[in-house]
């Protein structure tokens, strides 16, 4: 049909007639069927396409006309708005001229409304698979990339690059997506690695109905995930300018991946680790230092703590002077901050205080057998543990002792070295010595319960022999076994939090007042005034609390007594534990996280995050709940509102046992 020069009088162009009609003639029309207007992304795509093929489907229009019905010159857009839009964003962007000529079809016969109804509701959108295969096919066989695909089609060339890898995506994998058997984001899961041999073998392994997240782990469980601590620890970058691949996931927000090379990988956090160690002990001066890859069971060692660093009293004057000093400074400064000068006199105050070094220290002789562990911690940093004492490196028994244990005539009888106690017990049968020792444990018995002040003193030389040195907890006549058990193994990163950090202070403080041979304990544990015995009983049987419900410990007396202890203590986990998407929500099924939200907000909130994917509902928990103080059932402690008010008359309180501790 041959084109016709646009019309401004009152004859009008006929029905089916072709037009050149300049773009700022186009206009929208009132009887546009679709009200909702194009999303951005679709006038960005129209107008891409337009680009770079040009208007391939003519925009069908009808005449505009004034109130007597003459043609104003102007044309309404009944079926291709989106082209109109697409060729203004163009205009907008001077790539064409307002005036750009259109070419258009003229309807002059229907019914404007209904067949821009008809345009929208008589068309289907071809098949997200059928998308996928033509992109791969304008890869393979155009060479276009993903940036001029991008280009041509108005999206991202990060969209391109997940289309491409959807469409090369295993021929079994795009059949059953096509029928229906497999959703998109289970496809997106197989399609994490381009190795088609995979896909199938996990397809084979797993069927079509398996979770997108189960489907993902199975494609990946031969590597490891960008977000372990391991990878933190050593950088992504590192790792791949030693050679290392990386497979990297093109369909999540934050560009996620997995490393390939599991074996370097661990190679170079291993010579990472053992890097620091050895510097630690050059620089620090330990007998030893080891790397671990995992937290180890430190409560095999000894332990060495850190004491206070002895001065002059011409440098303690100065560090107190330079202390005060720096107070000074510090308090004068105003709204605005304090002047250059007195910044860089703060500078030159810290400076000098540390090159006094630390209050606390190691001494020496005390790095001469002891060492430094770098470990790898749960939050991908190196965690030192210092003071660790081997074994063989215990402090040994005085010379005297070993002379007396080892030397002496056995028939010497009094002379020759023996301890008095043997001496008296080698002239009489073994019999003999059990029975009157036995005599005397009773008599020890009743004096020690006469004297509260000596009970508690064994009571607390008992725990801290066990606590502070392991493997001499038999030096002592109480039978008292204290166990403790590490839970950083159990529940990475609780040894960092606010109650593992607490916990970890006073076992140092009082690490650093006691003394290191463990023969000298008792002599120190005595002379404590009560209230500190008292506070160093508490320190050693909290370390030995051990309340980890594990569904093989058959122990149920014992959780039980730990709820009735917390009760008492009144336990508030929420000063310690809060539920996060780490901690909680992605640790539990839906059912879960949906059950906490109602309990900490409420059931409107639990039903808006209803719909989410897995990991943006933990997400989405996470920022609900929080500053709420919700717990989990398991850490709540629940009070005894029914405790009667005589709960005490059967078991009276002697006041007098416990008036030591306020002397």
């Amino acid at each position: 049909m041959t084109a016709q020069s646009i019309e401004t009088v009152a004859t009008a162009p006929q029905h089916g007639a072709e037009l050149i009609v300049p773009l700022n003639r186009l206009k929208a029309s009132p009887k546009n069927a679709r009200k909702t207007p194009h999303s951005p992304a679709t006038i960005e795509a129209f107008a891409a396409s337009i680009k770079a093929k040009g208007v391939l489907q003519p925009p069908v229009v009808e005449i505009e006309r004034d109130g007597e019905g003459v043609p104003t010159g102007n044309y309404l857009v009944t079926i291709g708005e989106g082209r109109r839009q697409g060729l203004r964003l163009l205009a907008k962007r001077k790539a064409i001229k307002r005036t750009h000529p259109v070419r258009v079809i003229v309807d002059a016969e229907n019914d404007a409304h209904e067949i821009s109804l008809d345009e929208n509701m008589t068309r289907e959108a071809m098949h997200p698979a059928d998308q996928f295969e033509a992109f791969q096919r304008l890869a393979v066989e155009k060479g276009y990339g993903p940036e001029e695909i991008g280009a041509r089609f108005g999206v991202s060339a990060h969209v391109v690059r997940q289309r491409l890898r959807l469409g090369s995506a295993a021929p079994e994998l795009m059949a059953v997506y096509r029928a229906g058997t497999l959703a998109l984001d289970q496809l997106t899961a197989f399609c994490v690695s381009e190795d088609q041999d995979r896909q199938r073998q996990v397809l084979e392994q797993v069927g079509p109905h398996t979770p997108a997240y189960a489907i993902r782990r199975a494609m990946t469980e031969a590597k490891v995930s960008v977000g372990d601590r391991r990878v933190r620890f050593v950088g992504v970058e590192t790792y791949e300018a030693e050679g290392g691949g990386i497979l990297r996931d093109l369909f999540t927000e934050d560009g996620g991946g997995w490393l390939e090379d599991v074996v370097l990988l661990d190679r170079l956090v291993g010579e990472r680790l053992a890097g620091l160690a050895d510097e630690a002990r050059e620089r620090e001066g330990w007998k030893w230092a080891e790397p671990a890859l995992d937290y180890p069971d430190v409560s095999a060692f000894g332990r060495v703590y850190p004491v206070a660093v002895i001065r002059s009293e011409a440098d303690a004057a100065e560090i107190t002077a330079l202390s005060e000093e720096y107070d000074r400074i510090v308090s004068e400064a105003g709204a605005e901050g304090l002047p250059p000068e007195a910044d860089a006199r703060l500078e030159e105050i810290d400076n000098a205080l540390q090159a006094y070094g630390p209050d606390f220290d190691y001494a020496a002789d005390a790095k001469a057998r002891a060492g430094v562990m770098v470990m790898l911690g749960h939050d991908g940093l190196a965690r030192f543990e210092r003071g660790l004492v081997r074994a063989e490196d215990a402090v040994a028994p005085p010379p005297e002792e070993e002379a007396e244990d080892d030397g002496g005539d056995a028939d010497a009888g009094t002379g020759g070295g023996a301890s008095e106690p043997e001496e008296a017990g080698s002239a009489l049968s073994d019999r003999l010595v059990i029975d009157l020792t036995a005599h005397k444990t009773m008599g020890l018995r009743d004096a020690v319960q006469a004297d509260v002040g000596a009970a508690l003193a064994t009571m607390v030389h008992a725990l801290a022999l066990q606590v502070f040195y392991p493997g001499y907890g038999l030096w002592t006549p109480l039978q008292l076994r204290l166990t403790t058990t590490g839970l950083e193994r159990l529940a990475p990163g609780v040894d960092d939090g606010p109650a593992g950090r607490r916990v970890r202070d006073r076992c140092e403080a009082w690490g650093a007042r006691l003394p290191e041979r463990a023969e000298d304990l008792w002599g120190v544990v005595f002379g404590l005034a009560p209230s500190d015995q008292l506070n160093l009983m508490a320190c050693c049987a909290g370390v030995g609390l051990y309340a980890v419900r594990d569904p093989h410990d058959g122990r149920p007396g014992a959780l039980a007594q730990a709820e009735t202890l917390a009760m008492v203590v009144g336990l508030d986990m929420t000063a310690t534990w809060s539920a996060t998407a780490a901690s909680y929500f992605s640790r539990v099924p839906k059912t879960g996280v949906l059950e906490a939200v109602t309990e900490a907000v409420n059931a409107e909130e639990a039903g808006r995050i209803a719909g989410f994917k897995k990991g943006d509902m933990a997400e989405a928990a996470e920022r609900l709940v929080e500053g709420k103080g919700w717990l989990p059932s398991v850490l709540r402690t629940v009070s005894d509102a029914a405790e009667p008010e005589d709960q005490n008359a059967d078991h009276p309180r002697d006041d007098d046992a416990y008036a030591f501790a306020a002397e």
